[in-house]
This record gives structure tokens, sequence and C-alpha cells, in this order.
């Protein structure tokens, strides 16, 4: 099944899937923190089918929190508070309607969760929190959790209208030994 995706560009959604094939054979679940509206939760979804790896998203299904200093930038007036607002039930019926297994959905703001909120094992894990503190406290979550050959993917790395996303990347791979690329505007990182 196609599905379009409005927040990712069609080449990243084609490598943030080409990746997250590569972990269908590692332990570990899959997660994606900054699910918006579900498009990506959908299509990872659809190449889980028939595996053992569990799908966990996580939103505040609020919208966008408020920016931070670290957030400001003059090409990102677009990125308010509240927008980008979808409900936790529009995605569920979404899941419903493609007749896709539900994954685990959870409703927080990410500095809200825990660790025992996430899977033990993380084979793949798409971070899209848009800003500075989002990214920051979804890395955190994810740090210690992603198994040997896992994947991190961070969206919004190379936005000039998100700074805060790589502010937030880098300080996190301070004195961390991995390999990282780039691609378009997303980071991808593993060991």
């Amino acid at each position: 099944m196609a599905f379009r995706n409005d927040q990712v560009s069609e080449l990243e959604t084609n490598k943030i899937l080409e990746l997250a094939r590569k972990c269908l054979g590692s332990s570990g679940d899959f997660v994606e923190l900054g699910c918006y509206k579900g498009d990506t939760s959908l299509l990872l979804a659809e190449i889980l089918q028939g595996s053992d790896h569990i799908l966990y998203i996580y939103d505040s299904f609020e919208g966008l929190p408020e920016k931070t200093e670290k957030d400001q930038s003059a090409l990102g007036e677009d990125f308010k508070a509240k927008e980008l607002f979808v409900t936790k039930r529009e995605v569920k019926e979404r899941f419903l309607r493609a007749g896709y297994k539900l994954p685990v959905i959870k409703k927080a703001w990410f500095n809200e969760l825990e660790g025992q909120d996430l899977p033990d094992k993380i084979a793949f894990a798409f971070l899209d929190g848009d800003f500075y503190e989002s990214i920051r406290d979804s890395l955190k979550l994810i740090d210690k959790k992603m198994t040997k050959n896992g994947i991190i993917v961070i969206h919004d790395y190379l936005n000039p209208a998100l700074p805060g996303v790589k502010r937030a990347v880098d300080e996190w791979l301070t004195n961390k030994q991995v390999k990282t690329e780039t691609f378009q505007s997303m980071i991808i990182i593993n060991d």
C-alpha cells in the first residue's frame, strides 16, 4: 500500500525505509518519537508485517511545544506552538483503515517519558521532534537501548529552520564512537 508522507520528502522516506529494512534481521523493536499523523509509522508498519518486531510510536498529540532560545531561526517562523496538531485517535484510525496491527502508541511529551515507556532493545529509531529539547530528550531515552547494528535516523538535522535539532544531536554525539552520515536533511547514526 502506498502512503503519502507530507512532512518527510520522498527521497528521505525511501531512505528511512531502506535503513529500517536493514534492521529487520536485528533483535529489538522499532520506535518513532514524533509521529504527527503517522505517515512514517504506517510505512514502518507495512515493512514490519510478518516480523517479530513491535512498532512503538510516541507523540504529544498536542502539536508542537513552545520554542526555546536554542530553536530560534529567522527561517522558522512557521514552527509555532500547537502547530502540527493531530489526535491519537486519528492515528489509530489510519492504522485500522490500512488493516495493520496497531503499534504501541504513547501520548506524552518526550520529557515525560521514562525508560520503561520504551522497549528494552531498539533496532531502529526514527526521531522527528523538530526542536532542541524534543530531540535531546529522545536521544536520552534511546541511548542505552540501541542494539548492536541498530540505526538511528533523525529528521531535520540539516534544516536551517530548525537549528535546535542539529545542536541537540551534536551535543549528544560528543565523545560517542559511532558512524554518522547525512542524507538530505537527516543524520543517520549507527555503531
